[in-house]
């Protein structure tokens, strides 16, 4: 499932490549692509340009196989060429997809708005914490429904308290889940992922987004599962999601959720 730090809606076309060998639960799978900031950026420069009133950038990838336009949560848009497409396509791509880009960045607008009205806290699965900024304080510690934070820029520390909590969450979600489907899994990996929420490899590694501890406990409890069923289905055929209703039958509503409101789980 695809997202990331800001995260991003993408529109893109065909893909040259064959099945991948890992299955992400992609954004393509939720009808949405909420990436954060694609990981490709190592080629070429990025340059500023307009559409009429839509400002973008043009960043060439040599990993890129088609056009694909990014509209950031940031409210930036982004238009990937490959190596050797012309400059034109860009703002032709552009132009065609319009009404889309309009309305990601109004998406984008009222997802900013609501981060903002955070107004000193964050949440943690169901629970909203308080942030209490302490001058002299590195490390971020919970106390009850506070969350006590150096002073000044505390993202850092934040990520890492999010982080060290995703595993003891996510662990015991995803154990007692693939107990109760018969199946195992090889290890629990936790990331910053810049492009999905959640994926599982062919081998039996799991790799979860710790941003989803900003999500309702549910939502995390629905990727979970989408993961363990991929331990039976490793695809995302009608018999994967046939298999993930029987296991986790309001899936759609939770599916649902993320894609509408995936871009504010960003500190």
């Amino acid at each position: 499932m695809r997202c990331a730090s800001g995260a991003a809606r993408s529109a893109r076309g065909p893909s040259a490549h064959g099945p991948r060998r890992r299955l992400a639960m992609t954004a393509a799978s939720l009808r949405t692509l909420l990436a954060m900031s694609a990981p490709d950026r190592l080629a070429g420069r990025t340059e500023g340009f307009a559409a009429g009133a839509i400002e973008y950038t043009v960043r060439r990838s040599a990993r890129a196989r088609r056009v694909r336009v990014n509209v950031h949560a940031d409210s930036c848009v982004e238009v990937v060429l490959p190596t050797r497409a012309p400059e034109r396509v860009a703002a032709a791509t552009v132009e065609e997809l319009r009404p889309w880009i309009e309305r990601r960045l109004e998406e984008a607008h009222a997802a900013l708005a609501r981060i903002a009205a955070r107004a000193g806290t964050l949440p943690y699965l169901d629970t909203v914490l308080e942030l209490v900024p302490q001058q002299g304080r590195r490390r971020v510690c919970r106390d009850g429904r506070r969350l006590l934070v150096p002073a000044g820029d505390a993202r850092p520390a934040l990520k890492r308290f999010y982080r060290r909590a995703a595993r003891a969450e996510i662990a015991v979600r995803l154990d007692r889940a693939s107990a109760s489907a018969g199946l195992s899994y090889a290890a629990l990996d936790i990331r910053g992922q810049r492009t999905r929420w959640a994926s599982c490899s062919a081998s039996g590694r799991m790799s979860f987004n710790w941003r989803l501890l900003l999500a309702p406990e549910r939502v995390l409890d629905y990727v979970v599962w989408h993961e363990v069923c991929h331990l039976e289905l490793l695809d995302h055929s009608p018999r994967f999601w046939g298999l993930l209703e029987r296991r986790w039958p309001s899936y759609r509503e939770e599916r649902e959720w993320l894609r509408r409101n995936g871009a504010t789980l960003t500190l």
